[in-house]
Formats: structure tokens, sequence, C-alpha cells
């Protein structure tokens, strides 16, 4: 019975196979459009576009079709609406240049839109001065996989590169994004995948997610972006191998985490940003193998963090390695390496023999009177710290690392 089964299915999807067509679409043909083309496709259909340019304002397509762009054709709405909008399953939209959808406030208009689909791939397209890239809602099992998206340049005119609302198992692959609001939106959105992206240039946020939780964020580079990148109200968040650089400025953050719990930061970056890490309300957070270099505070923690596991990272160069606006009693620090670091280890065991304590007074000044900072680098400031961390009075008592190693980590 069961090989009756297979034999029938196996037949089946032969004639379907058989049955498919490929449609072309040309200029100055009879198919001189995608939105023509996709009237004229049964499901299984592959629709190829010639190379070219061509008017496409909202074009929707809603059969589970491929669309190849062939030496990447040009899809232009004339800012009247948006380009492409896939409303089917099993689609695959690869090799288009999608531009010049239109901008609004009252509505997010895209370059291309998939509302409620699933198993679709948008692949190798170029997006060019569109209000919002690729926006998602309300779908799952889908791939965005290396696109390019260079958003308007104008702050008030941009949208998100590659924005997402309520998905579910989605990989966000090999992009890149410049000139938007945010790089990356994420909202309401499980169990999903940024891997390998460059965010850069962007007005706000190079990622920004919000009220997502057990999500993977992998190997991607955020790069001087107007705020950095944000994670908020999220758990089981795991962001490991990313870069954080160049992101400077006043309130500007290589990585903002808000309310976030059950999460690790592990074997990351954070290079010549104003605040490597700043955490606020964060409950077991581990940060560990990460490399701080050259950013002015590498971690700020607010004291209503705990249970935070800050182990084995590097801290090189930093104006300030931790600070905090409290005791930090329920947070630890264990086999860090600092560059501060002045004692011994007469047993050569790796470890110093004197716990290190990485909160300055300085710092713990600075965290209350923010004009202070025109002292840095002066003579009594560094007096005041030496004496201080001799014999601790302001600075809290809680904060040390009791095993600081002496040389940095190798990850």
């Amino acid at each position: 019975m069961r090989n009756v089964a297979a034999f029938a299915f196996f037949y089946l999807l032969g004639l379907m196979i058989l049955a498919a067509k490929t449609i072309v679409v040309a200029s100055g043909t009879s198919v001189s459009t995608l939105n023509s083309a996709v009237k004229l496709a049964a499901d299984g259909d592959t629709i190829v576009v010639k190379k070219g340019i061509y008017v496409s304002v909202n074009t929707i397509i809603n059969k589970q079709v491929t669309v190849l762009g062939q030496d990447f054709p040009v899809l232009d709405a004339h800012f009247k609406d948006e380009v492409i909008t896939i409303l089917a399953n099993n689609v695959k939209f690869d090799g288009f240049i999608i531009k010049n959808s239109k901008t609004g406030a009252m509505r997010d208009f895209a370059g291309i839109r998939l509302h409620r689909v699933q198993n679709v791939i948008i692949s190798n397209n170029k997006l060019l001065n569109n209000f919002f890239g690729i926006y998602l809602s309300d779908s799952r099992n889908i791939k965005v996989v290396n696109n390019t998206s260079r958003g308007t340049y104008s702050q008030l005119e941009s949208g998100n590169g590659i924005h997402l609302w309520k998905c579910n198992n989605i990989t966000i692959k090999n992009n890149y994004l410049t000139g938007h609001r945010d790089g990356i939106y994420f909202e309401f959105v499980k169990k999903s995948l940024i891997e390998h992206n460059h965010s850069e240039k962007n007005f706000r946020y190079g990622l920004h997610f919000m009220f997502s939780d057990d999500d993977t964020y992998l190997k991607n580079t955020f790069k001087n972006n107007g705020s950095g990148v944000a994670v908020m109200y999220s758990k089981r968040i795991h962001m490991i191998n990313n870069t954080f650089l160049e992101n400077w400025g006043s309130s500007i953050y290589g990585l903002l985490l808000k309310d976030i719990s059950g999460s690790e930061i592990k074997n990351n970056t954070f290079s010549r940003n104003t605040t490597g890490v700043y955490m606020e309300g964060c409950l077991g957070i581990t940060l560990t193998r990460n490399n701080f270099n050259n950013n002015g505070w590498a971690i700020r923690v607010l004291a209503n963090c705990e249970n935070g596991k800050f182990n084995e990272n590097n801290f090189n160069a930093n104006s300030f390695d931790v600070s905090t606006n409290g005791s930090l009693n329920l947070n630890h620090f264990e086999n860090n390496y600092w560059d501060k670091y002045e004692g011994y280890d007469l047993n050569r065991d790796g470890i110093g023999d004197v716990p290190y304590r990485p909160i300055s007074l300085y710092a713990q000044i600075i965290e209350q009177i923010p004009q202070s900072v025109m002292l840095m680098r002066s003579f009594i400031v560094n007096l005041l710290d030496k004496v201080e961390r001799s014999i601790p009075s302001v600075t809290p008592e809680s904060v040390k690392d009791e095993k600081p190693r002496m040389k940095p980590w190798m990850n």
C-alpha cells in the first residue's frame, strides 16, 4: 500500500514538473511587464525577466512561482506605491534592482513586501531609494539572502532596511544595509537567525529588536550607526561573533540591552564605541570571551541588573572598563584580562594574586557629574584612582575580579 501511495505521489509530481512552463518578460514583446507575466502564470511556473527597465507599481505576486531577473532588470515604482508585494507561498524572487517606492507617514511603503506567506526566498536583489527595503509581516520560514538595500539617505523619509513584524523561523543572511532608519528591525519575531550581515551608517540603529525571543545573531558587523544596536524586552538571545564598530556620540552604544533575560553575549568585538555594552534591567546575562578595545566605556551596568556573569573577556585601552550607578552586588566578574591591572603573579599560574577592581573613582564621579570628563587623564585623577583602589571608600566593594588574568585570552 505504501509503495502505491509513493508511486502516486511521484507520478503527480512528475506531471506538475512537465506541466510547468517558463514565461519570458522582455521590453517590446507581448509580455512586457512582470504584472502581465504573473497573470499568465500558474503555480509552479518560472518567470524570467530580461535585462531592461520596467515600471512596477505594486506588482502583486499571488501565485507560487519562481521569478528570476536576468542581468539585474530594474523594477521602478516611480514613487507611486510599493514595488513588489508577495502574497503566495513557495515563491522565489531573485536578481532584480528594486527602486523608488513611495514614502509616507501613514503607511510603510516597501520595495518588497511579504504578507502572511511561508517558504519564500528573497535573494540577490539590489534595493535602491525605497522607504522600507524588505518588509515581512505575519510570515514564517522565509529566507532573505544576499541582498543590498540602500535607503533614501534622508532621515525624514527613511524606513527600515529589513523590517520584520510577527514572524517565525526567518533567516536574514549576507545582506548589506545602509542609509535607512534601522538597518534590521525585529518586533515579535521568534526563533530566527541573523547571520553575516553588514549594517552601517543607518540613522538610528544598525539592529533594533523588541519582544523577540529565541533569536540568534551571528557574525554580523554593525558599524558607525546613529545609535548603535538596541536589544529590548526579549528572552534567550544569542549574540555570537559579531563586531560593533565606531558607534560614537552622546547616548550612543555599541550594544544597548534593556530588560533582557537568559541571554548570552559571546566572542564579540566592541571597538571604538562611546559605550561598548550598556545594560539596564537585565537578568541572567552571560558575557564571555568578548574583546573590548578602545571604547569610552567598555561596559556600563546599571544597578537593576542581576545575576550577570562577566567571564574571560579582554579589556584593552578603554577609558573606563566598567561603570555603574549602584553596588552590582548580584553580578559576578571573574577571569577577565584587564590591561590596567597592576598586580602580580608569584606562583606563575597566569592568574593575578591580587583581586582587580574595575570600577574607578573617576568613573563614579563622571556617572554623577558628566562635566568632570574635562579632567580626563590629569595627574590628580590618576592619583585619586590609585588611592581608591588601595583603600576603597566610594567604588562598590563587591565589584571585583578575584582571578584577573595576566595575559589576554586568545579567541
